[in-house]
């Protein structure tokens, strides 16, 4: 069972902390569909307590997407710690500290899995930011930095000893950053030095992918990243393919328009103007369009709009298009 504060769930699913993509309308969607934790995009301590007025927009949470954790990431102990206090005044479930990101321009300045390379000083971090705040705090990391300096267990039991409440394990290095297959198999050495949930993370694609890690790691939760990014109907057919060992509802013409609209329409009302969630959204439309007939040029004619009401009304004369075409082969 993983329990932690108020947070008490079987096998959660949790929607992992991307930057750029986890904003209060895709958190809001996965929840819908079945992520039962997410989690906000990076926020960096610098920037929070200098007021930064994009970093500090980064902590907005809503009722509908709880629970929800708000990830903070940096370098310096009083930075991170001031960062925490600042988080927990938004009031969401878990505090998390990224230690994980892999990215050079993170990493290489001491933060993000750049932490992995003084466990002490992690540690110590991580202490001070327990002692600072009230809400419970985890840690997202991973193995270590490269293959020859995987500290993993001795980390693992660091952090414990100082109070944090959950670890999520990237199952790959630091220099992997997201190549290779994820090592799955340490996290059972994991929950072997930890009495903490540990969830793991790292290669989770599809529900095959996750109900495959649930068999090698039997793990206390399971964050997708990437996976949802493409098809967040994904939280969905892990929770039947957990239960019956099979995903019995291919995501239909239908859903993939109806749901790519409804995702826009949350982006636009919660950004300042429509033109500020539009163009971003952009990045979407590759997923929700994959593998359909004749997606490429619809794609393209999207690229031109600023406006909902042309992209909705493009979208919904492509899917009556299509479903004639299928009529016609059938």
């Amino acid at each position: 069972m993983f329990k932690i504060g108020n947070i008490n769930i079987d096998q959660p699913l949790l929607l992992a902390p991307m930057e750029d993509v986890t904003g209060i309308a895709f958190r809001k969607l996965c929840k819908e569909l079945g992520a039962d934790i997410v989690y906000t995009e990076f926020v960096n301590s610098d920037g929070l307590i200098r007021d930064n007025k994009k970093t500090h927009n980064k902590l907005r949470i809503t009722n509908e997407e709880r629970p929800v954790g708000i990830q903070i990431y940096g370098g310096e102990i009083e930075p991170m710690k001031e960062a925490a206090i600042i988080a927990e005044k938004e009031n969401p479930e878990i505090i998390d500290i990224n230690a994980g990101c892999w990215v050079k321009k993170v990493a290489n300045r001491g933060a993000g899995a750049g932490l992995l390379k003084d466990p002490v000083y992690m540690q110590k971090m991580v202490k001070e930011i327990v002692d600072a705040v009230k809400l419970p705090v985890t840690v997202k990391t991973r193995l270590g930095w490269d293959d020859d300096s995987i500290q993993i267990l001795e980390v693992a039991k660091r952090l414990e000893d100082v109070g944090t409440k959950a670890l999520t394990i990237h199952c790959r290095t630091r220099k992997q950053g997201h190549s290779g297959d994820p090592a799955w198999h340490w996290i059972p050495k994991i929950k072997e030095v930890v009495k903490i949930p540990v969830i793991v993370n790292g290669g989770i694609m599809t529900a095959k992918d996750a109900l495959r890690a649930k068999l090698e790691t039997n793990a206390d939760g399971y964050m997708v990243a990437r996976g949802a990014i493409n098809h967040p109907w994904i939280f969905r057919e892990i929770k039947e393919i957990f239960t019956k060992g099979f995903v019995s509802k291919i995501v239909d013409v239908d859903e993939r328009i109806e749901t790519a609209l409804k995702h826009l329409r949350y982006e636009i009302s919660y950004k300042e103007e429509t033109r500020r969630a539009i163009i971003p959204f952009r990045k979407y439309y590759t997923g929700y369009l994959k593998g359909l007939y004749g997606a490429s040029k619809i794609r393209q004619q999207l690229m031109q709009y600023e406006e909902y009401g042309p992209i909705e009304d493009l979208l919904n004369n492509y899917k009556e298009q299509l479903k004639k075409y299928q009529e016609i082969d059938e």
